[in-house]
């Protein structure tokens, strides 16, 4: 939104009344929710009705605002009238109100805030005076729902929210006349197009898209049609939909070795980084099955040869000592690595001593992603196991870890370049004692180069107690200063935050940085025993978080998963994910495999952002590509845009040979590895494997070409429609068989498919001369117009190629031009046209019931069929020369450009809904809300 202010406004509580509501329960009034008090019982606003009715309560602002927050008050204690489900929908008035929010609460007594949406799809901010909640279920079953308190904040400064009104209203108006300007090329009607277009002084597409439809629509000029689209390309007005395309993988399995032949060994819950600009990348670290490690090497991607630069750091000076799930980042700026965190034999990790789900491969709940199995849970009676199971010693008296033990967070940097190169700083002993993180494992970080400044969030807290789960919070380390800063703490959201959204902590999630903006990205995770599927965007300059999906799963992502993989290219505004662990959804929850590596791509130029999942790479056996894991490490160079992928665990061997397609256990969706409990585990055959395999991974996604070569087919086939109506049969065959061809992707069945009912067109019957001029401008007589059945309709309802989009205006205007059948009883109108002898018509007063719906819809066709002034200059035609455009050719030229139109970025062309498709989705609302007053306002 443009405006004159360098800043937005503090937001700030807001006052409000109840403006309406449905009936209401007893003496649990809709007032009852302006003040806060959770210890009353009586103080909320319950519904009249049981269950899933249509109940909502409206508030009015008591000045228009900006939204920004909501929150949602409990009582003292669970309840079963608590609001489970709900949405929230805001509008300037009553009627035209649009949905911000759809969430659930959860059964606690602990408020809820929300971030609102203030801002549309096209980054245009608008004002809110009506809030309008509609609970849709409570906790408990045929019980009343009950809203407590709602409180909100949001922006008021006067100022500031009439400057939104007016950009906001300008931004409709603009939009309800690009619609209308669409609309009137649609029908034909271009004087009136032009006549707005130059008053309103607004732009429908770009005018390269313009000339495109002059070319193709108006003229029929072919060769120019064609030409423009390499320019529309090289004006990159493609590109937006080409980065949407769904990508593929491929993989390639990267061979390399050092001097002696040797590569890193297997393991998991090691640390990966990458130095993008000398293209190395660096391992340290991780779990073998056995034993921890510390081996620490290097791969040159330019010479595909690994070197290891130290077999055993903790001989080094200053260097750290062997450990798994800890994490590294590469500052391209200064060429150094840092590392924090760790879990090595001696911290240890027992199995809780009554686990309430199965375990992963042998892990309890909540076990670390690269450590060895724990020994299994023990009846109450015996003795608790040893929380060292691989170091060697016993558990000290009544397991006092914290006495016998320094849990410390330990933080390390390494040169790369310089004068230090290949050097080791111990930078600090223990962060937490300078304010920073404690020892931490399966956290995540990310380094913003350009300000100096580390992100660490998450990871389960070391402390020796392993009965309870702690979780860190949110830091910041500025790399210049030596300090550390606590941004949010290692909780959920509750009161003492009132409106600010806390990120849930939790471990074996994912972060990325997207410097530009300056935004993390956090995303699922484990938290005690559920894995996650929520994401929250952090702004790193205003020190806020939103909340941008509390289940992506449900909003087309992936499955809730734990150590996932993720990685971002800030360039192209993606997130590629490469899962790990999931969990099934039966009663007793069993961690799985897919039995396939489930890769996916998250675009957040949109908020909240879009998933996709990447495609397998067609043609290549299982064999031969990578196999599913979790606990691996993923790194990317934005440079060449490249994802390179080590290690993992990918379970027991059974498991292996069932994603090999060997069979085993599969999970209740049918396409998961059941990944065995220790308890099931038996011998070598369940043994877990660890991977030392390493992969270079690039999506393929069409390129320019490939979309001019898709919109030369779309030209080509009307080109040759056409061509059958006009020229002899032998040459519109010849251009089938040679310029049709040439642009057809024989590979594709459906295009083939396509490309061979193109014949249908040439054997159809000699089409009906076309209406002349003279004809046309009798419809200015009173007599009206004259209308004639063109077969070449007919052939266009019945193509391959007509779009069901489309197909509501043209199909029903070729019914239009078709008489009544022999036989049929379907009524004639009588108008004035079609009486014989009779220069003034008469009309009957015998009206038939079926007969005034097609009076309303009877004028689309004819209005195509009436050529505009304006196009005879256009065609570079004198203004009484006879046209060969007919009304049904240009609805079909029109069909094929707005076909086109999908390959055009959504700024750069006209609205892609019509206004007709507005109308009856206004109606629609209407009736199926019954003056309920939600739905969408135009461009939000």
């Amino acid at each position: 939104m443009a405006s004159s202010r360098t800043s937005l406004p503090a937001s700030v509580p807001l006052t409000y009344t109840i403006a309406a509501s449905t009936p209401h329960s007893g003496k649990y009034g809709p007032e009852n929710i302006l003040i806060d008090k959770p210890l009353d019982q009586s103080s909320r606003w319950s519904g009249a009705f049981q269950g899933n009715a249509n109940q909502w309560i409206t508030l009015r602002l008591e000045s228009l605002a900006i939204l920004k927050s909501i929150t949602f008050g409990k009582f003292s204690k669970p309840h079963p009238c608590n609001m489970k489900e709900l949405k929230v929908f805001v509008g300037t008035t009553e009627d035209h109100m649009t949905e911000v929010l759809h969430a659930g609460l959860k059964n606690d007594v602990i408020p809820e805030t929300f971030t609102l949406q203030h801002v549309n799809s096209a980054g245009v901010c608008f004002p809110t005076q009506f809030i309008k909640i509609v609970p849709i279920l409570a906790h408990g079953q045929n019980f009343h729902i009950s809203i407590w308190h709602v409180g909100m904040t949001g922006v008021i400064d006067p100022t500031y929210v009439e400057e939104v009104r007016m950009v906001y209203d300008e931004y409709r108006e603009t939009s309800v006349l690009r619609y209308v300007l669409k609309h009137l090329r649609q029908r034909r009607l271009l004087t009136p197009y032009q006549s707005i277009l130059s008053r309103a002084d607004i732009q429908l597409e770009h005018p390269l898209i313009t000339q495109l439809h002059e070319s193709l629509v108006l003229k029929g000029d072919w060769a120019r049609s064609e030409q423009l689209l390499d320019m529309i390309s090289s004006s990159g007005l493609f590109d937006s939909y080409l980065r949407s395309c769904q990508p593929h993988s491929i993989w390639t399995r990267l061979l390399g070795t050092d001097a002696d032949g040797d590569i890193p060994p297997a393991r998991g819950g090691h640390a990966m980084c990458i130095d993008p600009v000398n293209d190395m990348i660096y391992i340290f670290g991780g779990w073998n099955g056995e034993k921890s490690m510390d081996d620490f090497w290097v791969y040159s991607i330019k010479e595909d040869k690994w070197r290891v630069l130290s077999h055993s750091t903790s001989l080094e000076q200053n260097a750290p000592g062997a450990r798994s799930c800890h994490k590294m980042v590469f500052d391209t700026k200064t060429g150094s690595i840092y590392l924090l965190g760790r879990l090595n034999d001696a911290d240890g990790l027992r199995a809780p001593v009554a686990p309430t789900n199965r375990t992963t491969a042998g892990h309890s709940a909540g076990a670390p992603s690269g450590l060895p199995p724990a020994p299994p849970a023990q009846p109450a009676q015996h003795p608790p196991p040893n929380p060292y199971p691989h170091a060697g010693t016993s558990p000290p008296e009544n397991n006092d870890l914290a006495a016998s033990k320094l849990f410390c967070s330990e933080f390390y940097r390494y040169h790369t370049r310089g004068v230090d190169s290949g050097k080791w700083d111990f930078l600090s002993f223990d962060t937490a004692s300078s304010g920073g993180p404690p020892l931490i494992f399966d956290h995540q970080m990310a380094m913003d180069c350009e300000s100096q400044i580390l992100y660490i969030f998450g990871g389960r807290v070391v402390d020796g107690d392993w009965d309870t789960s702690k979780y860190s919070g949110l830091y910041s380390y500025n790399v210049r200063l030596s300090k550390w800063r606590l941004l949010q703490h290692g909780g959920s959201n509750d009161a003492s935050h009132g409106s600010q959204v806390i990120i849930p902590s939790r471990f074996g999630h994912s972060m990325v940085l997207d410097s530009p903006s300056r935004t993390l990205y956090i995303f699922a995770g484990q938290r005690d025993d559920k894995y996650l599927s929520d994401m929250y965007a952090y702004d790193i300059s205003a020190g806020t978080a939103t909340e941008l999906f509390s289940n992506f799963s449900t909003a087309g992502g992936p499955d809730a998963c734990f150590t996932q993989r993720a990685v971002i290219d800030p360039s192209l505004k993606e997130l590629y994910v490469f899962c790990g662990l999931t969990r099934t959804t039966s009663a007793n929850a069993r961690n799985t495999l897919r039995s396939y590596l489930s890769n996916w791509v998250f675009r957040y130029d949109t908020r909240p952002g879009r998933w996709t999942q990447i495609l397998r790479q067609p043609d290549r056996p299982a064999s031969e590509l990578p196999l599913p894991r979790f606990a691996h490490q993923v790194v990317y160079n934005p440079i060449t845009r490249s994802v390179f992928l080590h290690g993992g665990n990918a379970g027991s061997f059974s498991t292996i040979e069932s994603a090999r397609g060997g069979g085993g256990a599969r999970d209740a969706d049918g396409d998961g590895v059941v990944v065995p409990d220790v308890e099931e585990s038996s011998g070598a055959a369940m043994k877990e494997r660890r991977l030392d395999d390493f992969w270079r991974m690039e999506l393929k996604r069409p390129g320019p070409e490939e979309i001019i070569r898709q919109a030369r087919f779309h030209i080509r086939r009307q080109q040759f429609r056409e061509m059958c109506e006009e020229a002899p049969p032998v040459k519109a065959l010849n251009f089938l068989q040679n310029d049709v061809s040439s642009v057809v992707d024989h590979k594709d069945p459906n295009e083939t498919d396509l490309f061979r009912s193109l014949l249908t067109h040439l054997l159809s019957p000699a089409p009906v001369p076309p209406q002349t001029n003279e004809r046309t401008a009798s419809s200015t007589t009173p007599s009206g117009p004259r209308r004639a059945f063109s077969p070449v309709l007919q052939d266009h309802a019945a193509s391959p190629t007509h779009s069901r989009n489309s197909s509501t205006s043209t199909t029903s205007s070729a019914s239009e031009h078709e008489g009544p059948r022999e036989g049929s009883s379907i009524p004639r109108k009588r108008s004035r046209a079609e009486r014989e002898g009779s220069e003034s018509g008469v009309w009957t007063n015998e009206i038939e019931e079926d007969e005034a719906p097609s009076k309303i819809g009877g004028g689309i066709q004819r209005l195509r069929d009436v050529v505009d002034p304006l196009e005879a200059g256009i065609r570079g035609e004198a203004v009484t020369q006879e046209s060969t455009l007919t009304g049904s050719r240009y609805s079909q030229r029109t069909e094929v450009f707005e076909g086109l139109l999908k390959f055009v970025g959504e700024g750069e062309k006209q609205p892609s809904e019509s206004l007709v498709d507005l109308v009856e989705r206004d109606w629609c609302r209407s009736v199926s809300e019954g003056g309920h007053g939600s739905g969408d306002m135009v461009g939000v």
